[in-house]
């Protein structure tokens, strides 16, 4: 097998070239990684993993921790994560925690403490003191997703403000009647992203004069089928039934929409419905949204984790980063029928 001199010698550049542009540490002119490449590939030189580890004291290796691996937002964070780790030559460990809550103490006293992995990204997962203590002792860096964690660096999303802009647009419409499909007791945990919507929902009514009915809030599990049977039992009511619903995820939206064709309702015509994420599958519902844009937080929880593992000088202290979001209207919501 060829070794780096080889691949040095047929590219033109020094070992030490070599050696940045296939590890992805260090600058390399796109000029020089692009003969070391073709070298390498012609040669069938592949980096040894050990060596390269020895060498540096790392195993290119990122631990992601997320509560849940079914519901789309997660698999799309992990997934801009992933593709962002193999630009930058770094393979992904994932943890997922949707078991029976031991999986969070032995992933955090265990598996992330042993030298498996160079780096965490924790997605919506409120790290406590000694998680993040036993993390820094370890020279590990860290990056949250979701919501602010006290000394680590972290992207967050306004729930509020989001949950507040989609309320908005339907009083906007001329809604006043307004029902609200949120996250049961399973869900207020980490970061409590259900109550903030809520709070954005509700805040969003009051500075309009509308008032706050609880007899409009329904609980579901962030899933189609949630907010199919939230829906049903909103706009089942024989009195008052909402001309609107907002619900917290786009998922819970879907199961709307569904829930009230079965019920000879049209959307929206007779009902306008909004959600919260842009789902791959919005734009086949005609579902106006909230776009959070899963992937690019992903791609930017990498960045800021490089910029760790590389530091400079001018890196920035521990801090929480604003995520954007984005209204995006389409067909499922309208001005109430006369």
């Amino acid at each position: 097998m060829a070794g780096i001199e080889e691949v040095a010698k047929l590219a033109g550049v020094s070992t030490a070239t070599v050696s940045r542009a296939l590890s992805g540490r260090g600058h390399v002119s796109p000029a020089s990684k692009a003969k070391v490449l073709e070298a390498a590939a012609r040669l069938g030189y592949v980096v040894s993993s050990n060596a390269s580890s020895l060498a540096s004291g790392r195993t290119r290796n990122i631990g992601v921790v997320i509560p849940f691996l079914n519901r789309w937002f997660f698999s799309s964070v992990l997934e801009g994560a992933q593709q962002a780790l193999l630009r930058s030559g770094y393979d992904l460990t994932l943890y997922n925690l949707s078991g029976d809550g031991q999986e969070r103490s032995s992933v955090f006293e265990h598996f992330l403490l042993r030298q498996r992995v160079d780096a965490v990204i924790a997605v919506s997962l409120e790290l406590t003191e000694p998680e993040v203590a036993r993390l820094h002792d370890l020279g590990k860096p860290l990056v949250g997703v979701g919501g602010p964690i006290p000394g680590v660096r972290t992207l967050t999303i306004d729930d509020v403000a989001v949950a507040r802009l989609a309320t908005e647009h339907l009083i906007g419409l001329g809604h006043t009647r307004i029902a609200h499909i949120g996250g049961d007791l399973e869900f207020d945990v980490d970061f409590h992203l259900p109550t903030h919507r809520r709070i954005g929902y509700e805040g969003a009514l009051r500075d309009a004069g509308l008032e706050v009915d609880q007899r409009l809030f329904a609980p579901a599990d962030f899933t189609i089928a949630g907010g199919y049977h939230a829906t049903k039992q909103l706009l089942g009511a024989p009195h008052n039934r909402p001309t609107a619903i907002f619900a917290a995820s786009d998922e819970m939206a879907f199961g709307s929409i569904l829930a009230a064709r079965d019920l000879g309702l049209v959307v929206p015509r007779d009902v306008s419905v909004i959600g919260i994420d842009d789902h791959d599958l919005a734009d086949f519902f005609g579902l106006s949204t909230v776009a959070q844009f899963p992937r690019v937080q992903g791609e930017q929880a990498v960045e800021i984790l490089m910029e760790q593992l590389e530091p400079d000088a001018d890196a920035p202290a521990p801090a929480a980063t604003p995520l954007p979001y984005e209204l995006r209207v389409r067909s499922s919501t309208a001005r109430p029928a006369p």
